[in-house]
């Protein structure tokens, strides 16, 4: 492979190992279903997935990719396909577990947090993709994220910002029971009421309001609710996820701008961005060099890949639980 000067957002050799597997057995599989007929692939799944983070980091459009990456279509392609096809929530599950041993932890999470986020969206998203948080007094989308006590990504749920968070809650309540079945107990914060608790009861797991002491002025971490929050705060920290660019509404993670899109419909894969972090992995990634990385003003959005995978942050319509948030320290 060409060697080629290396971006911060790049893997390092620890980090990869722990994802290759997963990568080579899909691409595998994928020749094997055409019979292994055609050219083999000439692109380094690595270097497509360091493109993927480049973009998640910087929050450029898929078309303002570096020439040094493969063709951004090709990358873009790459996404799209491990979106639909779940790998980016198998590399979540595996990085989650791994993340989970390593701190003492059972696998599977007994227990987790729910909270929404509300997020602005740009000038191109028409006014049907979007709503407005009357509390909050933002108009644009609204992020409900499912965490366990690590703050590891266990569900995400895009939607416009007006949409209740009963509603919304109940639907991913649904999606934990079904896909985490020891699940059972739940801190929300007072968006998710009566409805939502009763639904949890339906389904096995005890839902506990986190209130905030209303007599307490200023700042005040809440118990239980913190560990979301964090997580909110680490998915800032990513450009791709700061602000949702995309125009359809019926997506849930963040594409591309709707005139970068090869697809009119896409959704997002989730991958943690700290679960490498929190793994204590080594990065030989080489230290940042005098070179400035600067990034378009019109840079690309929230893509949970904001509607974010970009590791990330989901993956189906609308509606579906997640698949998609990337590593925040694979970058």
């Amino acid at each position: 492979m060409t060697r080629h000067r290396p971006y911060p957002s790049d893997l390092s050799d620890a980090r990869w190992e722990l994802i290759e597997p997963t990568l080579t057995a899909w691409r595998a599989e994928r020749r094997g279903r055409g019979l292994d007929i055609g050219r083999p692939p000439e692109h380094d799944l690595r270097r497509v997935m360091d493109a993927i983070l480049y973009v998640d980091r910087t929050g450029i459009p898929w078309r303002y990719l570096p020439h040094d990456f493969a063709p951004w279509e090709t990358a873009y392609g790459y996404f799209a396909a491990w979106r639909k096809e779940g790998v980016f929530a198998r590399l979540n599950g595996l990085l989650r577990r791994l993340v989970r041993e390593a701190k003492g932890r059972d696998a599977e999470p007994s227990a987790c947090v729910l909270d929404a986020q509300s997020v602005k969206t740009s000038a191109n998203v028409p006014a049907t993709g979007q709503g407005i948080d009357a509390g909050k007094k933002i108009a644009g989308r609204k992020r409900h994220l499912w965490v366990d006590t690590l703050g590891l990504l266990l569900a995400v749920w895009v939607t416009a910002a007006s949409v209740s968070d009963n509603a919304d809650g109940i639907h991913l309540l649904s999606n934990i029971a079904h896909s985490h079945p020891r699940i059972s107990k739940a801190w929300a914060d007072t968006g998710y009421r009566t409805k939502v608790i009763d639904h949890g009861a339906r389904l096995g797991v005890d839902v506990e309001v986190v209130r905030r002491d209303p007599a307490q002025k200023g700042f005040k971490v809440i118990p239980r609710r913190w560990v979301v929050e964090r997580t909110f705060g680490w998915l800032m920290n990513h450009r791709r996820l700061a602000r949702d660019r995309d125009a359809p509404a019926p997506i849930r993670s963040h594409d591309p701008p709707c005139d970068d899109r090869p697809h009119k419909q896409t959704t997002h894969p989730v991958i943690h961005p700290e679960l490498p972090r929190h793994l204590n992995l080594e990065s030989n990634t080489p230290a940042r060099t005098k070179r400035s990385f600067r990034t378009p003003n019109k840079s690309g959005g929230l893509d949970l890949v904001p509607h974010q995978a970009t590791f990330a942050l989901s993956t189906t319509s609308h509606s579906r639980s997640s698949a998609a948030c990337l590593f925040r320290q694979m970058m």
